[in-house]
């Protein structure tokens, strides 16, 4: 970036309570203060009654609807807000191959690099520019119907899952790797996930907890009636394929939890590992163990760690 450029920064925050409109603010200010110019991406609609456009900060900050432009310039992706939030904005940030920053505002919060208590400590680091950036894996996505006609593309940072539209039937789902079949079964539908979505959908399906630094792909059947249905971690070289038989109900592909393909009867999909990373912010050079045992809060009482002599 030109010394002489303004830097950029594109606010995604989640306005679901009071709380998170002050805490929001609060950061455009910090930012804004330093002389980062904060960009607010507009989710409030048609309502001119928003909360938030009457905060007396945000409504002051220029807005852009959400699309592949929205991040043009940024420096980065600033996300207040939970997991769901973190998904959407990714997706802004990856279009214009930005890094994405999340400070968690929900529950888990398992994608944040910060928490709201540390706000300050956050901004300090943004800022400065004391931050690194890594790449988190992808998958792309493909739909074809039974005649081999593209349907739809996609892509996902956590997961894309093959879900049965009518509760009340079985899916009947046929397993392929590279191009080979490995099982079918009936089932609720399949799971395919990266290692960053491996603590989320997937992990609540019986999936396992991988590493974000390892390169796979995992599938994990989700409530499947068949002997052989255990998650399987194959190689991010891998093709993964799930195809819906054609007596089966219709399904639906949904990726990262919002963006949906149809998958009518006799429909096949394909994931791959994605062409496109999304840029992550790092904050520290803590491991991942950390996060893990924070976020889920493990008992680790009684460790001693190693000894040496």
């Amino acid at each position: 970036m030109d010394a002489t450029q303004t830097r950029e920064v594109l606010l995604v925050p989640h306005f679901y309570r009071p709380d998170n409109i002050s805490s929001a603010a609060h950061a455009a200010r910090l930012l804004s203060d330093a002389g980062i110019r904060v960009r607010l991406l507009d989710q409030s609609g048609d309502s001119a009654e928003h909360p938030a456009l009457q905060d007396p900060v945000l409504s002051t900050l220029e807005r852009v609807t959400p699309g592949p432009a929205a991040a043009k310039g940024c420096e980065l992706v600033l996300v207040m807000g939970g997991d769901g939030t973190f998904l959407r904005a990714a997706g802004v940030a990856r279009e214009q191959d930005v890094p994405v920053l999340g400070i968690n505002l929900g529950h888990v919060g398992f994608l944040a690099e910060g928490e709201v208590d540390s706000l300050e400590s956050v901004i300090d680091t943004v800022v400065n520019k004391t931050y690194t950036v890594e790449d988190r894996m992808t998958i792309d996505v493909q739909v074809r119907d039974a005649d081999g006609t593209e349907i739809g593309r996609g892509w996902a940072l956590n997961e894309c899952s093959v879900e049965n539209i009518d509760r009340t039937q079985v899916l009947d789902a046929i397993l392929e790797v590279d191009f080979r079949p490995v099982s079918s079964f009936g089932c609720d539908g399949v799971l395919v996930s990266t290692p960053t979505g491996s603590t989320a959908y997937a992990f609540s399906a019986g999936g396992p907890v991988m590493w974000p630094a390892l390169d796979a792909i995992l599938v994990v059947p989700n409530n499947a009636h068949a002997l052989f249905t255990k998650p399987m971690v194959v190689s991010p070289r891998s093709t993964v394929a799930v195809e819906n038989e054609a007596t089966s109900s219709a399904a639906v592909a949904v990726m990262d939890g919002f963006r949906k393909i149809e998958m009518p009867p006799g429909a096949r999909l394909e994931v791959i590992r994605g062409s496109r990373p999304v840029k992550w912010v790092r904050l520290d050079r803590k491991p991942f163990t950390d996060r893990l045992v924070r976020k889920f809060q493990l008992p680790v009482a009684g460790w001693r760690g190693p000894r040496y002599t």
